[in-house]
């Protein structure tokens, strides 16, 4: 493996373009250590919200599903926060590996620490591990079934950064990455995988093709002249009617997972406050295609942070749902 010679644009220690305005990494962190903690995108907390919600998801489901919360859910929800920051990071370190000859080419990517050369690519396989091995340590304390939904969880993180290169639909690549939380979680709880997880799970991909279109219009035009496939340029002009659709998709999912959840044993109190969660998360979706500009990159990418509160808005249906 050999590094890409620095971009021109970039300085090893300048802030990533995209970061976080006036972040802790920035702000705070050791000058040694802040090329790493970007090179996770610590400096970026979206990702780690978007790993993380599908996670708690998950877990108040399998919850409102067997009527039968344990102390060791608080573990579960605090494990999964600790483990989708690790991963989180390992995924982007991975992402920058793979992606490390086409990053110093577009213009929102090229002062990320490889391409800045802030980062050899040896340093950020050591890194990538360590991350990886310190998740494995949350992973080993769950039920033998959760572990080994971990462990295939790796599939999906291996293959996504190449599927721009031979799918026009990458994000659902990052979906199945993504969101494999949903599926972990309630293992974790209730031991084995059910249905209603698996729908939930699908909900979730839907909802990744709505925000991370969105977020792929930023780099289109960059990706145009170096034949990176997206979504965003699949779609094109029509990306509006495209995302009214996974909104609709993602609603519906969610409202069948939460229906197949709460039926067996929850009070319709408890079905129908959880089932406010997909409404009032399409509505936020929905709110987002209002302000829709393909053109604006700042709306853009407001629009993408904008899902940490799409994401939290159901949790805490659920979690209103668990004390009906």
């Amino acid at each position: 493996m050999h590094n890409q010679p620095p971009s021109p644009d970039a300085t090893p220690d300048a802030p990533v373009a995209d970061a976080v305005a006036d972040n802790w990494v920035d702000r705070y962190a050791p000058a040694g250590l802040r090329p790493y903690l970007r090179l996770s995108r610590a400096d970026r907390p979206i990702g780690t919200w978007l790993l993380l919600l599908p996670c708690w998801w998950g877990l108040s489901l399998a919850i409102l599903f067997d009527q039968a919360p344990r102390w060791e859910d608080l573990w579960i929800f605090t494990g999964c926060g600790i483990g989708a920051f690790l991963m989180r990071g390992a995924g982007c370190t991975w992402n920058d590996i793979t992606d490390r000859n086409i990053d110093g080419k577009v213009a929102r990517t090229r002062s990320r620490p490889i391409p800045s050369g802030a980062v050899s690519v040896k340093q950020a396989l050591a890194w990538m591990v360590g991350q990886m091995l310190l998740a494995l340590l949350i992973l080993l304390t769950f039920n033998q079934a959760a572990i080994a939904m971990g462990v295939l969880a790796l599939l999906p993180v291996a293959v996504y950064p190449f599927a721009k290169r031979f799918t026009w639909w990458p994000q659902v690549f990052l979906g199945l990455a993504f969101n494999w939380g949903a599926m972990l979680a309630w293992t974790a709880h209730a031991g084995t995988l059910h249905a209603p997880a698996v729908v939930l799970y699908l909900a979730g991909i839907a909802w990744t093709l709505f925000y991370d279109t969105i977020y792929a219009h930023q780099d289109a035009e960059d990706d145009a002249l170096i034949g990176v496939k997206s979504t965003a340029r699949l779609f094109g002009e029509n990306s509006g009617q495209w995302l009214r659709r996974f909104l609709m998709a993602t609603v519906g999912l969610m409202g069948i997972a939460v229906i197949y959840a709460g039926l067996p044993q929850a009070s319709v109190l408890a079905l129908a406050i959880a089932l406010g969660g997909p409404w009032a998360m399409g509505w936020h979706m929905a709110w987002q295609l209002r302000g829709l500009d393909t053109k604006d990159n700042a709306k853009l990418l407001q629009l993408f942070r904008a899902n940490r509160d799409t994401g939290m808005i159901p949790l805490l249906f659920f979690a209103a749902s668990l004390l009906a």
